[in-house]
């Protein structure tokens, strides 16, 4: 049998080194083609729920945030275990999922268990699910600083609330718009925001509750559509501009009237 291999092998010779050749063609062909890593990624399918706390502590998160989240996702299809981590101000539950569950899959139902999620939580606290990633993932850090002397549109200096709001609102937009960009947290600086202290004697002396002052705020800073009209054939639709957008709007908001 070999005699006849090796003999057939000889007489057909090109034919053997083209046969040869073009397999070790198509093996260099396949072998660039190999998902292959310098580390592989071994990250498990998991899916992270994250639920800011403001002003609880890791004890009070872990009962009344991480404890009602983790109890609330079991019996999931696919679920391997759970864990969580509760520090100072933030609730993380880790929910993973056996191997060759869809990562998408997986999220539609933990998202279909958060809604009953809500309900179990003290009010105000809105858990999220946290973005696709794996455990090689790269993680950039970078500071926006003003230069010396610098003035913001006001003629003033540039103060760290400066600096925050245009990362929100020019830097961020644009680094999430970068192929491969998950996520982009903000650290430090100050978010621009608008606190209105009553004064409690003052409240008082003119009948006014602390509840009046928040529905008076709610109430009057919104926008309204009325409707539209109907010239020439053409609609012209009708609004009514309520939402404040400086300190004199809020200052000429009406509390109450006796």
């Amino acid at each position: 049998m070999f005699e006849q291999i090796i003999q057939l092998s000889l007489a057909r010779r090109w034919l053997v080194i083209t046969l040869v050749l073009m397999l070790m063609g198509l093996g260099a062909w396949k072998f660039t083609q190999l998902p292959i890593d310098a580390v592989p990624d071994i990250t498990n399918i998991q899916v992270v729920i994250n639920t800011e706390a403001p002003g609880y502590t890791p004890l009070e998160t872990e009962q009344r945030v991480s404890f009602p989240v983790e109890t609330a996702m079991a019996g999931l299809p696919n679920l391997s275990y759970t864990r969580s981590v509760s520090r100072y101000g933030l609730s993380q539950v880790t929910i993973v999922f056996t191997q060759g569950t869809d990562i998408y899959f997986a999220r539609q139902l933990v998202g279909e268990r958060l809604s009953t999620v809500r309900g179990n939580i003290p009010k105000g606290l809105e858990p999220t699910l946290g973005p696709i990633a794996t455990g090689l993932g790269e993680i950039f850090m970078f500071t926006v600083d003003a230069q010396s002397g610098a003035k913001n549109a006001h003629g003033t200096r540039v103060t760290p609330m400066d600096l925050r709001t245009v990362h929100d609102w020019i830097i961020r937009p644009q680094l999430m718009r970068v192929p491969g960009v998950v996520e982009v947290n903000p650290i430090g600086g100050y978010k621009k925001q608008i606190l209105i202290a009553p004064v409690p004697v003052k409240l008082l002396a003119h009948d006014i509750s602390y509840t009046d002052v928040v529905n008076a705020i709610e109430k009057n800073n919104s926008n309204r559509g009325v409707g539209f009209i109907e010239h020439n054939g053409a609609q012209w639709l009708m609004r009514v501009p309520g939402q404040a957008s400086n300190l004199e709007d809020l200052e000429n908001i009406v509390i109450k009237q006796h």
